[in-house]
């Protein structure tokens, strides 16, 4: 809490003020009380003109990771750089609250669009019931009833981000045919993370490329994880891994 300057008049030295034997109605502050009033003015009139703005932190707050439902948060620098990632897709877009994401399994992602750009149109598709917090933006999904989601939802998505919550080819199957009931056929672009192990499935069901990227979570998992596209990135998410 700052410190205030108070109106009671000071009288003697021991509270910072000197007074002069001379002329007692013009009274002195020492060089410390002078320094004190220098900082507090400071405070107030707010910082230089020159002076480079604070960064804001973008912590996000996310609920504690169950692992009995597959859970494992992506660290901040993977949830930044996919969040980056489709944000600057549906730039070109007039209104992004018209431009509509869906996550699927993925709630870290949307914790950070929504901090990012608080307009966004995005919705989540999860199991866990704890993100019902999310309010109409939360769907409840399970995988295991891949297309038994409202009928508004149907091709109504421009970007389709999906997490399977597991590494299975059954997993992966069923989550298709999800993404294929969400995405514009032709149009939406599609972000997955998974495995590596998915690799030749991601191709073979969804046409899916690896991307130069590497995802990581907060608890460090043994496994290694890939972003896949069906679109170029160009110069971001270090681009389409090349074939050999």
């Amino acid at each position: 809490m700052e410190e205030e300057l108070k109106n009671n008049p000071i009288t003697n030295s021991q509270n910072g003020v000197v007074v002069d034997d001379e002329d007692d109605d013009t009274p002195t502050l020492s060089s410390e009380t002078l320094a004190a009033l220098k900082e507090f003015l400071a405070e107030q009139n707010g910082p230089p003109v020159n002076a480079e703005p604070e960064e804001k932190e973008k912590e996000v707050a996310l609920v504690t990771e169950d692992w009995r439902l597959s859970q494992f948060w992506y660290d901040r620098d993977t949830a930044e750089t996919v969040a980056h990632e489709v944000l600057t897709l549906s730039q070109p877009s007039q209104s992004q609250s018209d431009f509509r994401v869906a996550c699927i399994a993925c709630p870290t992602l949307y914790a950070y669009l929504k901090n990012f750009n608080h307009d966004i149109s995005v919705q989540l598709l999860e199991y866990d019931k704890r993100f019902e917090q999310y309010g109409s933006e939360f769907t409840f999904y399970d995988y295991n009833q891949p297309e038994e989601l409202p009928l508004e939802m149907k091709h109504a998505y421009n970007i389709v981000v999906a997490d399977p919550p597991y590494l299975s080819k059954e997993c992966l199957e069923k989550v298709t045919q999800t993404i294929s009931f969400l995405s514009r056929p032709g149009e939406s672009y599609l972000l997955l993370l998974t495995g590596e192990v998915q690799r030749d499935r991601a191709a073979e069901l969804m046409s899916l490329r690896p991307c130069g990227f590497r995802p990581r979570h907060s608890s460090k998992l043994g496994n290694e994880f890939r972003l896949f596209t069906n679109y170029d990135p160009g110069n971001r998410l270090g681009g389409w891994e090349q074939e050999d």
